[in-house]
């Protein structure tokens, strides 16, 4: 047997092992390759799956590169370093080696799946839905594959396709938690026949309590569809129950940063120093409380020819931990001190990072809600910067939140009374940056918006110094992607019908109400 043939055999045997996931016999087995030729993409190929399967980043990282390196034909390696990117934060690479690579994972269900689910998880929904749908194509029947084109479809807006492709996954495992909650998500109730088979599975005691908490949840949105109100709040209640026992969480330090942003920034802070960059583009910050209309105002700025959307990105954030690396944790008095201390280059951080994503307008989004922490440094450090602050009513807000699921984000929404104090701290915080921050600040009344949206929309839209264009008051008919909560809702004209809903549960939610009133926020 020829050294070539002999590696030739040993690929194959290592291959074989891995569909066994007899990991120690692939580490062999890759080993031996590479005694034979260091330089073997397969070996080296090989090898990075392993580090990956042990969570080396960094070792998986040259193992995919030097692969790539040695024929750079490997789609599976460009997909897998792809995918090593992604972990490390490094988007801008990972989006150049999809784009690049695309053309050649045509024929691979599982390397257009994982390429699809890069572009998610680095904010391109819009490059992941071929993907996703290609795959989908060539492997028809396989639940993961058919799961994430649904969940793409989702923030597509092809929201009758997802509900379909739901109904199919849970015909085929009915017994599937999450997309039990997702195909909730997508479609309205008309009849009790969801709900009823959602609770038989609460019926099965060997499951978790928290593996239940997104029916929980499901059955609560299917009650409120069918305007039975308390039997909503009651699952509400549940599910938020359920995920306050897995947090554990106490709002005490949240609350106490918000107190300490407030005396950090004040008009000498914001005074002294000197920003770095007021060169374009021009970021619109869209920010507010969850649930508070951001994702509406965003598609109607964004459907400006002058305006393109990043939507919900950690920009800021990772911009303001490569800015203050000892101080990693933000979220801390200290950790909040060492970004706003020296946030003068946050401007150039955040387009370097955004830089994959960025179009070729003058303007550009940012909306993620979290962002109200930051805009003092925001606006100190970017004198060029749009800041757009949604405010809505207390009720509705708080409410809303408690209704929503954040993935564990946000973990004062899960308890009435942790909103209730968040809500207060909040607010305060919201009236100190328009104090110091003055017309920098655009204000944005949701109930307002929704009720008057011929007058209120041009308004806003000139208010930011744009020339007024009818496509922001079709905004609905908007294709590009949303990965928000509200994905669904934005795809339909702006209507009052969530005003004033927390007064179907005004019995229910007397306790949130009383420690609103006690600090004096209008109900």
């Amino acid at each position: 047997m020829t050294q070539t043939t002999d590696i030739a055999s040993l690929t194959h045997m290592a291959r074989q092992a891995m569909s066994q996931r007899d990991w120690n016999a692939v580490a062999r087995l890759s080993d031996a390759i590479l005694q034979q030729d260091p330089g073997s993409d397969d070996g080296l190929f090989i090898k990075g799956v392993l580090a990956r399967l042990g969570r080396n980043l960094e070792a998986s990282q040259d193992f995919f590169r030097r692969a790539l390196a040695a024929n750079g034909q490997r789609h599976d390696a460009a997909i897998e370093l792809a995918n090593i990117y992604s972990r490390l934060r490094r988007n801008g690479d990972a989006a150049a080696l999809i784009r690049k690579y695309s053309p050649l994972i045509q024929n691979s269900p599982k390397y257009l799946d994982l390429a699809g689910t890069i572009s998610v998880e680095i904010g391109m929904p819009e490059t992941a839905w071929p993907l996703y749908k290609r795959a989908n194509i060539l492997q028809p029947d396989a639940p993961l594959l058919m799961a994430n084109l649904a969940n793409c479809a989702t923030y597509m807006g092809e929201t009758g396709l997802a509900a379909e492709l739901y109904e199919k996954l849970i015909a085929g495992n009915p017994k599937h938690r999450q997309n039990h909650y997702h195909y909730s998500r997508v479609r309205k109730a008309n009849s009790e026949d969801h709900i009823v088979q959602m609770k038989a599975l609460l019926e099965d005691k060997t499951v978790p309590d928290n593996r239940n908490t997104p029916i929980l949840y499901s059955i609560a949105k299917e009650y409120e569809d069918l305007k039975k109100w308390d039997q909503a709040f009651e699952f509400y209640a549940k599910a938020n129950s359920s995920v306050s026992a897995q947090l554990n969480y106490n709002p005490g330090p949240d609350i106490e940063l918000l107190d300490h942003i407030q005396k950090k920034c004040d008009q000498t802070w914001l005074s002294n120093g000197d920003a770095k960059s007021n060169q374009p583009p021009v970021p619109i910050f869209i920010a507010g409380l969850p649930r508070t209309g951001t994702t509406l105002v965003e598609r109607i700025i964004g459907s400006h020819s002058q305006v393109s959307s990043l939507g919900e990105t950690m920009f800021v954030q990772q911009s303001a931990r490569q800015i203050s690396p000892d101080q990693p944790n933000l979220f801390t008095p200290e950790g909040f001190d060492g970004f706003a201390d020296n946030c003068e280059d946050l401007p150039n951080k955040y387009l370097a990072m955004a830089d994959y994503r960025l179009a070729a307008t003058p303007h550009f989004i940012e909306k993620l809600p979290l962002n109200f922490m930051f805009l003092g440094p925001i606006a100190k450090a970017w004198p060029s910067a749009k800041i757009v602050v949604l405010k809505r009513g207390a009720m509705d807000t708080c409410f809303s939140m408690y209704k929503q699921v954040f993935t564990w984000a946000y973990k004062f929404s899960y308890d009435l009374e942790h909103i209730g104090r968040y809500y207060v701290a909040y607010d305060n915080l919201m009236k100190h940056w328009k104090a110091l921050l003055g017309d920098r600040v655009v204000d944005v009344d949701y109930e307002t918006l929704a009720r008057n949206p011929g007058q209120e929309i041009p308004k806003l839209i000139e208010s930011l110094g744009l020339g007024f264009e009818e496509a922001c008051l079709n905004f609905h008919l908007n294709e590009r992607a949303s990965t928000s909560a509200s994905s669904v809702q934005v795809r339909s004209k702006i209507n009052t019908g969530s005003i004033g809903r927390w007064r179907h549960f005004e019995d229910q939610l007397q306790p949130l109400q009383m420690i609103l009133q006690n600090a004096g926020i209008a109900i």
